[in-house]
């Protein structure tokens, strides 16, 4: 039986060549000419810690950060820009978690998408990993297409495609 998983996985080492691009672009950038800002990257707990001068530097970097990441090939939605900055002495602090997996809640609104979508395949959840089988291979590039289109806000990948 034709089948293939869906799941949310970060290359972590496409994203540190990203971030080290972001480092690069923002130091050779006028407008960041003798500014306090520095990008961290936590590999261990998949997390970046910005730190600039003020508000509007912060949205600049965010900007550049998702351009950059997007032109490495990875989807813009692996920040989880949900955070509130906060006020650190003289700058401004932002942790951003990276969306690394498919959550639970995120993984059972897929499953409904999937059934509701009228398609004559099964999907489980596995860990972080939802699996799809169906008859026909036909079945399940529909199903690819109707997530691609559903914009669930999680970067998905679908891989392990088995005729």
């Amino acid at each position: 039986m034709p089948s293939f998983d869906i799941v949310s996985k970060v290359d972590t080492q496409t994203l540190d060549n990203a971030i080290n691009t972001v480092k690069k672009e923002i130091t050779n950038r006028y407008d960041f000419k003798d500014s306090h800002v520095t990008i961290e990257l936590n590999k261990k707990e998949l997390g970046l810690t910005i730190e600039v001068d003020s508000d509007m530097k912060l949205g600049q970097v965010i900007d550049v950060l998702i351009s950059r990441t997007m032109r490495q090939g990875l989807d813009g939605n692996i920040f989880d820009l949900s955070k509130e900055h906060y006020q650190s002495g003289k700058v401004v602090k932002k942790d951003v978690p990276i969306r690394n997996g498919i959550k639970q809640e995120d993984a059972k609104k897929l499953v409904k998408l999937i059934k509701d979508s009228g398609a004559k395949v099964q999907a489980a959840i596995m860990d972080d990993i939802v699996r799809v089988t169906g008859k026909k291979i036909d079945d399940l590039q529909e199903v690819i297409q109707k997530t691609k289109e559903a914009n669930l806000g999680i970067p998905l990948q679908y891989i392990n495609m088995k005729s």
